[in-house]
């Protein structure tokens, strides 16, 4: 990829769409990067140690080579995860810790939510039946 004046695109610029669109569009952009039950996934197994092997991943998910190789390609690109190769091992790690806080966020949200839910359920049990004439 190419800049507009001939030069390589660097890993530190940033992409030519992002830089004038407002932050709701990124925002949104950066969880379409998170909305796949896998990609969660494997940011839960990161959040849990400091890094993993492609293997471990591999084992943990379930999920075959190819796949999950397509999944941490759209997390790297959306910067949540970092790899590295040490021999003939591949390692995973959150590219920033902020991200294992999300996912607890995201999780407190969701309990709040069914809490919400579950008390909308019970005052509505507790209504006194509707006659019908």
């Amino acid at each position: 990829m190419s800049t507009s004046d001939g030069g390589a695109w660097r890993k530190s610029d940033p992409e030519p769409e992002r830089q004038h669109r407002p932050l709701y569009q990124v925002k949104a952009d950066f969880f379409k990067g998170l909305a796949h039950p896998l990609r969660i996934r494997v940011l839960e197994l990161l959040s849990s140690a400091d890094e993993r092997t492609v293997a471990d991943l591999l084992e943990q998910t379930g999920l075959e080579a190819s796949h999950l190789s397509q999944h941490l390609a759209v997390l790297r690109r959306h910067r949540l995860v970092e790899s590295e190769r040490r021999g003939s091992l591949v390692y995973c790690r959150l590219a920033h810790r902020e991200a294992a806080q999300l996912l607890v966020i995201a999780r407190e949200l969701l309990m709040r939510i069914a809490d919400d839910e579950q008390s909308l359920r019970d005052a509505a049990r507790a209504m006194p039946p509707v006659e019908v004439t």
